[in-house]
């Protein structure tokens, strides 16, 4: 059974979420960063995992030179227990070159988990990606 704090939790996550997608297509770095727990580590297939906020924003702040960042994300699951919670989505994600061209697809399953602050908001502190390649669009397809 879901308690009111519960159900307060998962709303402030699924907030979380959205402010996440929202800063990533304005380039707010600033914004991600305070989204973000101080011992964030992101595992991405295929890379050495990518640990704390600096070397997140660094290697965004490279990318968000050359190329703009859209994404879509459809939530599957929340749980939440005491001061740690998970969140699985499906995620769908554009990156664009700012001078055209076509746009990388990536889509994938991506398993985060939240850590509730001593201030009381919930930040990411790890994120499983799962995101692939999608193919390009064939001309006439």
């Amino acid at each position: 059974m879901l308690t009111a704090a519960t159900d307060q939790a998962i709303a402030a996550i699924q907030d979380c979420m959205q402010q996440w997608q929202a800063a990533t297509a304005a380039g707010d770095v600033d914004k991600l960063l305070d989204l973000m727990d101080e011992e964030v580590v992101f595992l991405v297939a295929g890379n050495t995992p990518m640990k704390g906020r600096q070397q997140f924003a660094q290697n965004l702040q490279a990318v968000l030179q050359t190329h703009s960042i859209a994404s879509r994300s459809d939530l599957q699951e929340i749980v939440v227990q005491a001061d740690l919670a998970y969140s699985w989505a499906y995620l769908q994600v554009s990156i664009s070159p700012r001078l055209g061209g076509q746009p990388i697809l990536r889509s994938g399953n991506v398993l985060s988990i939240w850590r509730l602050q001593a201030n009381g908001k919930w930040r990411i502190c790890r994120d499983a990606n799962l995101l692939t390649l999608e193919p390009p669009a064939t001309p006439g397809a």
